[in-house]
């Protein structure tokens, strides 16, 4: 009844300016004030000190169908709005009637005027009213004598139907809201235009760790998400905000709803959230009223954070298979499948910018006696060893391989034969001047016979290994333990 007596505060004016005079003039003046009441245009009625009818303007027999000839000088103005005859407020106040009594004919649709001493308000349903019924707030006052007796009464009434239907479905409207956001599953909050919080269901409660009674009311939503103030999504989507302002706050992790205009989705870990933080997948919409004015802003969050680790657990595992299939077991060095794949890509980068690419290919020297003498466990050792040296001599770009059995190959991009050639010496004398022993003490002396080559295009990368090879068998012919530089 609140929202209705606002309205009618500020629509009927003209009418609580007759009625005020009416209260301060009584009857002495009736004659002047009757076509005031009759021009007004908020239907009214006056009672005498007899309940009889004085006044019956053309806006309430428009309203209620009864003309003034049929009802001025009658008792019968209860037949507007009642199936039976009862006290309408105006009756009541004539009859001095105690506000318990008026409170048990208007229950507690009634108050006291704010402007008229002596005057109630009240608000109801008059069924019998228009087609399919009708609400009428009305006001009535008492009108006195020049010693302050009463000596009639004055009621107005005005149709607030509309308000009311829009006020209930208004209460309607939000209690559905009410009901969808607290009884969704989805983790949930809303904000007003405001920018404060009115709903943060159970779900959000749980994923946040934060209760609604902590947040409702408050422009706090980003506590839980955030160490310090900064807007939420659902903030950046109350502002109307741009795609480069969103970026500002969701670089990289946002973007446009598909299914809903001027919404937003975006993914982004909190590592304040729970225990170990948590990954969290949330859209921001708006809600429009019935003209289209943004009102306020819903968002939805989504846990990921399962989904999150089990695609990482993923990529690390497929990672973890990738480098075994490409990997040679014993060493550690990248296997001879590998090597292939990766002396095609060289020698393609080679080609199309013309920059130098070198190969070293090496067999240890006698390994089949290391076997023979010291078993196949030391002879593995051995090749773990040399494996060793490899990787302790090479650059970032380098890459080594265990070719097969006890050969091996390094490529080196962007070198020469010459920068290759000293590498190769220098991995010569690191690996036999390496002091290795058996498990029981005994010294092995390991060398190595090095073959190296710059690739030349457009020769095939097939003859880039052969030429290579090729120094590896002149390094051995020579009484191994050499490098040997192998040109096209």
């Amino acid at each position: 009844m609140k929202n209705v007596s606002k309205i009618s505060e500020s629509s009927s004016v003209a009418a609580k300016n007759i009625l005020i005079e009416a209260t301060k003039t009584g009857f002495s003046s009736r004659f002047l004030l009757a076509e005031g009441i009759d021009s007004c245009p908020i239907p009214m009625f006056v009672l005498d000190y007899e309940h009889i009818i004085a006044n019956w303007n053309t806006a309430l027999a428009k309203l209620t169908g009864l003309t003034e000839a049929e009802m001025v000088g009658t008792r019968e103005h209860w037949k507007a709005f009642y199936d039976s005859k009862r006290h309408t407020l105006a009756d009541l106040i004539i009859d001095g009637a105690l506000e318990r009594e008026i409170e048990n004919s208007c229950h507690d649709k009634y108050r006291h005027s704010s402007l008229l001493n002596g005057g109630i308000e009240a608000s109801d349903f008059f069924p019998n009213i228009g087609e399919n019924g009708c609400w009428l707030f009305f006001t009535a006052a008492p009108l006195r004598d020049s010693t302050g007796r009463i000596v009639g009464a004055i009621e107005t009434l005005q149709d607030v139907t509309h308000s009311r239907l829009t006020e209930t479905a208004l209460k309607e409207s939000e209690i559905f809201l009410n009901q969808i956001v607290n009884g969704s599953s989805v983790p949930t909050f809303v904000i007003d235009r405001e920018h404060r919080v009115t709903h943060w269901n159970l779900a959000c409660e749980i994923v946040t760790g934060l209760a609604a009674g902590d947040v409702v009311g408050t422009r706090e939503p980003w506590r839980p998400f955030y160490i310090s103030e900064r807007p939420v999504m659902a903030d950046l989507v109350l502002e109307s905000a741009r795609e480069e302002n969103i970026d500002t706050f969701y670089h990289g992790k946002f973007h446009p709803s598909e299914l809903i205009a001027g919404a937003f989705e975006a993914e982004d870990y909190f590592p304040h959230m729970g225990n170990d933080g948590r990954w969290l997948y949330f859209t921001a919409a708006p809600l429009r009223d019935a003209n289209g004015d943004l009102i306020g802003v819903i968002e939805t969050l989504q846990d990921i954070t399962e989904k999150k680790r089990a695609e990482q657990a993923l990529r690390e595992s497929e990672e973890k298979y990738r480098v075994i299939s490409i990997t040679d077991a014993l060493t550690s060095l990248y296997n001879s499948r590998h090597f292939h794949d990766q002396i095609n890509i060289e020698a393609e980068r080679s080609r199309r910018y013309a920059r130098p690419l070198s190969l070293l290919l090496f067999d240890i020297d006698n390994f089949k006696r290391i076997n023979d003498t010291h078993g196949h466990l030391e002879g593995d050792h051995v090749l773990q060893s040399v494996a060793g040296a490899v990787k302790c001599n090479l650059r970032d770009v380098d890459t080594a391989y265990r070719y097969g059995g006890e050969e091996f190959t390094v490529l080196l991009p962007e070198t020469g034969i010459e920068a290759a050639a000293i590498l190769a010496e220098r991995l010569r004398q690191k690996i036999a001047g390496a002091a290795l022993k058996t498990d029981s003490g005994s010294p092995i002396k390991v060398t190595v016979s090095i073959g190296v080559a710059e690739y030349a295009p457009p020769e095939i990368v097939q003859n880039f290994v052969r030429r290579a090879d090729k120094g590896v068998y002149e390094a051995k012919g020579k009484g191994k333990n050499q490098v040997v530089m192998s040109f096209l």
